[in-house]
């Protein structure tokens, strides 16, 4: 299976993905890091940089799925190009795919975490409140049945959710 995990920066995605990934066991494939490694390499960041990085991770999960391990996509997946290189590599990987949403439904708690948050990847600055609120307002809504988890609950709260969605 496939899992993708979607949401905006700070909402609290990675946290999900992180545990669920653990307990299942999956892999877990994060695109902010691969995006940085890829500027690490002397390409400026951009929108190509960014689909790169979602390329890349597509096919890592294919290779993955095809060996019968359970991939969990850590990224915002905000629109449906993106979405569509999951549904290709699961299509592809003759696997079913499962969405989480996760939403933070209290901006300020949002923006607090967001301004708190520390991650280790060298070359990848936390987006602003700002850039945040941009792409909420490019956000594209899913069309597909998925799993919403808002992070305002506790993290064993939502992954319980998660796990009981995907062994549904």
């Amino acid at each position: 299976m496939l899992v993708v995990l979607s949401g905006l920066p700070g909402a609290g995605k990675s946290a999900v993905a992180d545990e669920v990934g653990r307990l299942l066991p999956a892999t877990v494939l994060p695109v902010d890091p691969i995006e940085a490694a890829i500027w690490r390499c002397g390409i400026s960041p951009s929108f190509e940089t960014g689909v790169a990085a979602y390329e890349v991770a597509a096919v890592l999960a294919q290779h993955q799925l095809r060996l019968g391990m359970p991939v969990i996509a850590d990224a915002v997946n905000s629109l449906e190009v993106a979405r569509d290189m999951w549904r290709q590599a699961a299509t592809d990987a003759g696997v079913p795919v499962r969405v989480i949403e996760v939403l933070c439904s209290d901006p300020e708690l949002h923006r607090s975490r967001l301004a708190t948050r520390v991650r280790t990847i060298d070359g990848f600055p936390e987006p602003t409140w700002d850039e945040v609120c941009a792409r909420r307002s490019e956000w594209q809504e899913w069309q597909q049945e998925r799993l919403v988890l808002d992070s305002i609950d506790p993290l064993a709260d939502n992954v319980d959710r998660a796990l009981a969605y995907l062994r549904s």
